[in-house]
C-alpha cells in the first residue's frame, strides 16, 4: 500500500513525535525541532512542510519545500527529506511520494527549477533522485559556520 502524502497545515502532538523520530536519522548534529519551531517552519510562506503516511496514518517521511523569489525568478529548494528507517526499502515510495508532491507545489508557485542537495554516502536517495529527473550540478557548496564567529 502506497504511503499519503499531505501538507501540514497545523502542528499537533502527533507532528512533534514525528519530527523527534525522524530528525535523527537524518542528522546527528540537529536537534529536533520543538513544536514552536515546527509551528514557525509551518506559518512561515516561503515554506511547506509535507509527510507521508502509511495506511495506519502513522508519519513514516517528511520533507520540505523552500519557495522565494530571487532576481532571477522564483526559485525551490528541497530539504530535510527523511524516510523512516522502519519502511525503507518494503515497497512504499515514500521519498518518491514526498519528493513528487514537493515538485508539484514548485510547479505550481511557478519556479523555473528546484535544487536540493544530497550526501554521496546516501546511495538510495541518490538514484532516486535521478530517477525523478534531478541532474547532478557542476557546482561548488561553500558553508560559512556562523557558530564560529564571535
Amino acid at each position: 500500500m502506497p504511503v499519503s502524502v499531505t501538507e501540514v497545515h497545523e502542528v499537533d502532538l502527533d507532528v512533534v513525535s514525528a519530527f523527534a523520530r525522524l530528525v535523527p536519522q537524518l542528522s546527528t548534529s540537529a536537534p529536533p525541532p520543538s513544536a514552536d519551531e515546527l509551528a514557525e517552519i509551518v506559518a512561515s510562506p516561503s515554506t511547506t512542510v509535507f509527510v507521508a503516511r502509511d495506511e495506519g496514518g502513522v508519519i513514516v517521511g517528511a520533507l520540505t519545500l523552500v519557495v522565494f523569489r530571487i532576481p532571477t525568478g522564483m526559485r525551490a529548494i528541497v530539504e530535510d527529506v527523511v524516510v523512516d528507517a522502519s519502511v525503507r526499502g518494503r515497497g512504499l515510495r515514500t521519498g518518491e511520494a514526498l519528493t513528487s508532491a514537493a515538485l508539484a507545489k514548485a510547479r505550481d508557485a511557478g519556479c523555473r527549477t528546484v535544487d536540493l542537495t544530497s550526501r554521496p554516502s546516501r546511495e538510495d536517495a541518490n538514484r532516486l533522485y535521478l530517477r525523478l529527473g534531478f541532474e547532478p550540478r557542476s557546482t561548488n557548496v561553500f558553508r560559512f559556520d556562523l557558530s564560529r564567529v564571535t
